[in-house]
């Protein structure tokens, strides 16, 4: 079974928010995206190959990006270990939910991962991927979708 990763995306509201975050400050390490973080997860194994580093905007997962290697690397600042996530260049959106704050990352299992929204271009399978997030948001909180 893949496991994934969760993290909170402080600062940055939106997927095409971080989008074009990390396309300005793009970290390219051999041709990879990276980012890096201070621990080095114990079940790597079960994370790479298959899994995704969800991201938690504004309270609610909002996008994913696949994992291709987790790499252990030493802070050159301070000398500590950290784990270098290296990923794949497209960031996926998901359905938006909810998510409280926490510190860190923490595994996030696949029963409990958000499906991916349809792309742009792709045909929504009912009216329920056209409406607007925060309609979908209130629909499901209600429990009507």
């Amino acid at each position: 079974m893949t496991l994934h990763l969760i993290k909170l995306c402080v600062g940055i509201e939106s997927p095409d928010q971080l989008r074009a975050f990390q396309h300005g400050r793009r970290l390219a390490v051999e041709g990879a995206l990276v980012h890096t973080t201070r621990m080095i997860p114990r079940r790597a194994d079960e994370i790479v190959p298959g899994g995704s580093l969800y991201w938690v905007m504004k309270g609610a997962i909002r996008c994913r990006r696949p994992i291709r290697r987790l790499e252990p690397v030493t802070d050159p600042e301070t000398g500590r270990s950290a784990c270098r996530i290296h990923f794949d260049p497209e960031i996926i959106d998901t359905e938006a939910w909810p998510w409280r704050p926490f510190q860190g990352w923490r595994y996030l299992a696949p029963d409990k991962a958000p499906p991916d929204r349809p792309s742009a271009g792709a045909a929504a399978d009912d009216d329920v991927a056209a409406m607007p997030e925060a309609m979908r948001r209130e629909l499901r909180d209600l429990g009507l979708i």
